[in-house]
C-alpha cells in the first residue's frame, strides 16, 4: 500500500483519499465450537460406518477405519491451530471497498493509524507500507443456512461471483 498525492494505492487499484469514507479493523477467528461440533458429528458417522467396515473386512477395514479417523483427527487440528487473522476495512462514499489482512495485528494497526492520518491530510501524505504477513484467500458470502456462491478475490479491488 502506498499514499501518494493524495491517492491511496493497495496494488493496483486508486482511492482518492478525498472518497474514503470509513476505515475500520476486523479480526476473523475459527469458530472453535463449530469446528468441535463439526468433528464429533464427523466421527460418529464415520465410526458408525467405518466400524461395519472393520467388521467386514477384518484387519484391512480396522486400517481403514484408524487411517480415516486420523485424517478426520488431522483436519481438526488444522482448525484448531489456524491463526487469527486481522483485517483493515476501507469503504469509500460509493459502493466501493477494499480489504487488507494479515496476521500481524501490528501490522494493521499502523496501517489503520497511516490511513486516517493521511485522510486527515490527503494532500500532505507520503507514504509506503508493506504489508510482509498478508493474506490471500477466496471470499465467501453466506447468508442463512445455505450458500449462495463464492466469490474470488485475487486481491485489491471487486470481487468477481463465480
Amino acid at each position: 500500500m502506498r499514499i501518494k498525492e493524495g491517492v491511496l494505492w493497495v496494488g493496483g487499484e486508486a482511492y482518492p483519499m478525498r472518497n474514503i469514507s470509513h476505515v475500520a479493523q476486523r479480526r476473523l477467528t475459527v469458530d472453535l465450537g463449530k469446528a468441535w461440533k463439526e468433528f464429533f458429528l464427523i466421527s460418529l458417522g464415520w465410526l458408525f460406518i467405518g466400524g461395519i467396515i472393520a467388521a467386514v473386512f477384518d484387519v484391512i477395514g480396522t486400517l481403514i477405519l484408524l487411517a480415516v479417523e486420523g485424517l478426520i483427527i488431522w483436519s481438526l487440528v488444522g482448525d484448531l491451530r489456524k491463526p487469527p487473522l486481522y483485517g483493515l476495512i476501507l469503504n469509500t462514499s460509493g459502493t466501493q471497498f477494499d480489504a487488507v489482512w494479515s496476521t500481524r495485528q501490528s501490522e494493521i494497526d499502523e496501517l489503520v493509524h497511516t490511513v486516517t492520518s493521511a485522510v486527515g491530510k490527503p494532500e500532505a501524505a507520503q507514504v509506503v507500507f508493506n504489508v510482509e504477513h498478508a493474506v490471500h484467500g477466496d471470499l465467501i458470502k453466506q447468508y442463512g443456512n445455505h450458500n449462495i456462491g463464492k466469490a474470488q478475490h485475487s486481491g485489491p479491488g471487486n470481487i468477481g461471483g463465480r
